[in-house]
């Protein structure tokens, strides 16, 4: 390639995403805690929904994503004119970089972030700014501390990925109330679902004109083979992500799986609690085994080891068992194990085998 052709600033600093691992050489029956994947899968619902959309694949999918938008807003309280859809709510985080940060733009996020937030900035020619948290969770001061007058997102996950701690309603109020004014405050809800009575911030989006959520269904709604997320916010910034927002970006299959999806609340309910019991089982069971983790709000937990290197050959002997969970030493945080709940097979399962680990050292 001639010497000329470069791509812009900041992609070749971007390290490439890697997903959770999902089978190892030579071990057969595998069980992936990985990737926070719902181990009840979708809903049958969202499947009757999805299959039915066979029918109609030689048409063009919508593209204002209507009826998706007036199913999210009915269950959500939500204005549906106010709500954009896009692939997994990866691509809305995608579309606000894209939108409002640029070269000598400053984009924050906490310290063990979600990686998207960087390689999002990164893409946009925006610097990425990464703040410390506090024992693994988000620092509002240190946040505030960071800001510039450079600064124009500020990306906070709640709960946070990966390690499941979440900041309370008042503390992101008061994020929300101290930033610049040329900042727009993030709230990424992909875990929200599994939090009761929690609106992921929509209150906050409704009284401020500074503060956009996202939400995916890849999670607790079980359909991240369909890459469905949305965002929420003022008009003025979803008529903005609109004008870079492709046409056609979901499949006809993917939206209507997904407004099946979001309407089956019994589904939903059903997940979160049994998510909730098997999650503080798991936690519990650990900690016995000396090794412990941070009260997790979401649908895994991050286990904590000695350091790295016992990190590491617990991560080995869990996959000789089988058994895949997710190493986040590109998170900053080499000693832990970020394991998936699963079902109470596979949650009993991964408990087991690291009780027998820490008992052979």
């Amino acid at each position: 390639m001639s010497d000329m052709i470069r791509p812009q600033p900041g992609i070749m600093e971007i390290d490439l995403y890697q997903g959770g691992q999902s089978h190892v050489a030579g071990v057969a029956n595998i069980v992936k805690l990985s990737s926070n994947e719902n181990p009840y899968g979708a809903s049958d619902k969202a499947r009757e929904a999805y299959l039915r959309s066979v029918h109609s694949l030689h048409r063009y999918p919508s593209t204002d994503h209507a009826s998706l938008r007036g199913a999210i807003a009915e269950v959500h309280g939500l204005d549906a004119s106010r709500i954009i859809c896009g692939v997994g709510s990866d691509e809305i985080i995608t579309f606000l970089c894209q939108a409002y940060a640029g070269p000598g733009d400053e984009v924050l996020h906490t310290e063990h972030g979600f990686l998207m937030y960087r390689i999002s900035a990164l893409a946009a020619g925006a610097t990425p700014v990464s703040v410390p948290e506090r024992e693994r969770t988000t620092d509002v001061d240190a946040l505030l501390a960071a800001c510039t007058e450079r600064t124009k997102l500020v990306f906070l996950a709640n709960p946070n990925n990966p390690t499941g701690t979440m900041i309370g309603q008042g503390e992101i109020a008061r994020l929300a109330a101290g930033l610049p004014p040329q900042a727009l405050l993030v709230l990424d809800g992909a875990y929200a679902e599994y939090v009761g009575g929690f609106d992921g911030g929509a209150t906050l989006v409704d009284q401020r004109t500074n503060v956009f959520m996202t939400r995916t269904f890849s999670k607790i709604y079980g359909l991240g083979g369909l890459r469905i997320g949305w965002g929420y916010g003022s008009r003025d910034v979803i008529d903005v992500l609109n004008r870079v927002r492709g046409p056609f970006n979901l499949a006809t299959a993917a939206l209507e799986a997904a407004e099946a999806a979001v309407r089956d609340r019994d589904f939903v309910n059903k997940c979160r609690s049994e998510n909730a019991r098997l999650r503080a089982w798991l936690a519990e069971t650990l900690a016995e085994f000396g090794v412990p983790s941070d009260t997790s709000t979401a649908n895994f937990i991050l286990a904590r080891f000695a350091d790295a290197a016992e990190a590491q050959a617990c991560d080995e002997f869990l996959k000789q068992q089988g058994l895949i969970v997710r190493q986040v030493g590109a998170y900053g945080l080499p000693h832990c194990l970020r394991i998936t709940v699963g079902d109470e097979s596979s949650t009993r399962r991964v408990a087991h085998a690291i009780g027998q680990f820490k008992g052979a050292r």
